[in-house]
């Protein structure tokens, strides 16, 4: 990846910049990390940084101390530019986002994912091995941003224990019953919003009868969520 750079947000003009791609990569949303909030989180030492394409910043992540304070972090936004992504420069941000974790002492970072977003339910379970830890139910409320408005917020939260191995995908034997997602949901927002809310509304009925059920969401392949006995 010649002429990738992550650094930190140092600058009143970066954190300007940063606020600026993360609009874009949301649609267009301005409020999502407006640039006083991001100069703030930046200023008191969390973690915020911009991906740069030589001079040309591409992508930014932002993420803050989380209780336990001294062992904890969330990952609160983390986006490229539509037309540098699927190169492996999430993969690079999380790995940075790691390493500057760890160099602090800090043992987890936590996030929360749309669950009918494929390619991140496998970049986060699959290929990072974190762990899901809840399910929530329209947890921003709604939202004003390109990607997300008129839909509802249900989110998977999910820890990265940093210096342990990768969950992994569980062994046949324990899958119970699993849980489809569509290949791509942005397309299917874009064609039909009744589509996507029944998506929305089939993807948690399912989640949840299973989680209520005493299952665990153990892993993600192909098939969608695979529901294990703990």
């Amino acid at each position: 990846m010649t002429g990738i750079r992550i650094r930190d947000l140092d600058t009143v003009a970066d954190v300007f910049t940063a606020s600026a791609v993360l609009a874009d990569v949301w649609g267009g949303d301005r409020s999502g990390m407006p640039p006083n909030l991001l100069r703030a989180l930046a200023h008191s030492g969390n973690y915020a940084v911009g991906l740069w394409d030589d001079e040309r910043m591409i992508g930014a992540s932002v993420a803050f101390f989380a209780a336990p304070a001294a062992r904890s972090m969330h990952s609160h936004i983390t986006g490229i530019l539509p037309a540098h992504q699927g190169h492996g420069l999430g993969r690079a941000l999380k790995e940075h986002q790691r390493e500057w974790a760890l160099a602090r002492g800090i043992g987890h970072i936590t996030w929360t994912f749309d669950p009918l977003v494929a390619r991140n339910a496998h970049f986060n379970l699959a290929v990072l091995g974190a762990r899901v830890t809840d399910f929530l139910v329209d947890h921003y409320g709604p939202m004003d941003d390109g990607v997300n408005r008129g839909d509802e917020s249900d989110r998977i939260m999910v820890s990265w224990a940093l210096a342990a191995p990768g969950i992994g995908a569980p062994a046949e034997e324990r899958i119970v019953a699993t849980v489809a997602v569509p290949d791509d949901i942005a397309a299917i927002r874009a064609r039909s919003v009744t589509d996507a809310a029944a998506w929305r509304r089939r993807v948690r009925d399912e989640l949840l009868a299973g989680l209520a059920d005493g299952l665990a969401i153990g892993g993600f392949d192909r098939r969608g969520y695979l529901l294990v006995r703990p």
